[in-house]
């Protein structure tokens, strides 16, 4: 992948160092009360039980909260240095997906508002909770923010077989699609429908229609960086498609337990996965990414 064609975006934060990634007090509902540690534990607690993701679970419950009730999680602005080529490479994707989705938005008469992503290392402190590094990357609705460490790229070649520049980018693309979702109003959605008591987990469930959303997404913005700039190269939509697999729940509890249990699907299995990266990819179409009106998965 021919990244450095891509443009730096100026949204990235390099919390790296600090202790919970500057973060200020934990995940807070309306009126400045803050969620105890407690609570937390109790939420992250269910999601182990239930095969939820426990972040999930708490950016859902954050998702349609007032964002001047917040808190005031905002690390130091502090750029990543020129030299770090790994930081210049997550500037550069997401610089690339500013330029896509903001042109995509553009078209629908709509303006995009840029996400800020946090480069983080161990834990950090987001709207949704603190977080170690073991969550893997993730979006946080509540304050709109994208939140990585990347050693979770060493994991996925060391762990996960899946290496690779575009891998990498797709996993980027893929929490961008989140930040998305927010936009277009399909996260609030999904609470509304979690607080009406529906099913939210399991094969075919919501979240994995949500997540393999995302995946679809990340396809639409791959074809229109890909005719903007031309810098896919040989292999590189296999290596996309090689982390999609990688990372299918059925995949990851086979491994993991010895067993796959569709009911506690969050995800979507690796070869839904594959298919709807593929399926955004192909035509570069918002429209192709409804998973809520797929009938099969």
């Amino acid at each position: 992948m021919l990244w450095k064609k891509g443009r730096r975006s100026d949204n990235v934060v390099d919390a790296r160092g600090d202790d919970v990634g500057g973060g200020g007090g934990g995940m807070r509902f309306g009126g400045g009360k803050g969620l105890s540690l407690t609570a937390i534990l109790l939420i992250v607690g269910i999601g182990w039980i239930t095969g939820q993701d426990p972040l999930q679970i708490l950016g859902q419950l954050t998702g349609q909260m007032d964002q001047q009730s917040a808190p005031a999680t905002n690390p130091s602005r502090q750029a990543p240095p020129a030299n770090d080529q790994g930081a210049e490479f997550v500037r550069s994707i997401l610089g690339d997906t500013e330029d896509t989705w903001g042109q995509i938005f553009q078209q629908a008469g709509r303006q995009y508002k840029e996400p800020t992503l946090v480069l983080f290392s161990n834990r950090v402190n987001s709207a949704c909770g603190l977080a170690t590094s073991a969550t893997g990357p993730f979006y946080c609705p509540a304050d709109q923010k994208v939140y990585l460490d990347m050693a979770f790229f060493e994991e996925m070649s060391r762990r996960f077989s899946a290496a690779g520049d575009f891998a990498q980018a797709y996993v980027i693309a893929h929490e961008v699609g989140h930040h998305v979702q927010t936009l277009l109003g399909v996260s609030a959605k999904i609470q509304a429908a979690r607080q009406q008591g529906r099913q939210m987990e399991g094969d075919g469930g919501l979240l994995v229609r949500q997540e393999l959303q995302a995946d679809c997404l990340a396809g639409v913005w791959a074809n229109n960086a890909q005719k903007r700039l031309n810098w896919l190269e040989p292999g590189d939509i296999e290596e996309a498609l090689n982390a999609a697999n990688a990372i299918g729940d059925d995949r990851l509890q086979q491994q993991g337990q010895g067993r796959v249990v569709p009911d506690s699907f969050t995800h979507g299995t690796s070869a839904q996965r594959m298919r709807w990266f593929k399926t955004g990819f192909a035509q570069g179409q918002v429209g192709q990414c409804d998973t809520f009106a797929a009938k099969n998965l």
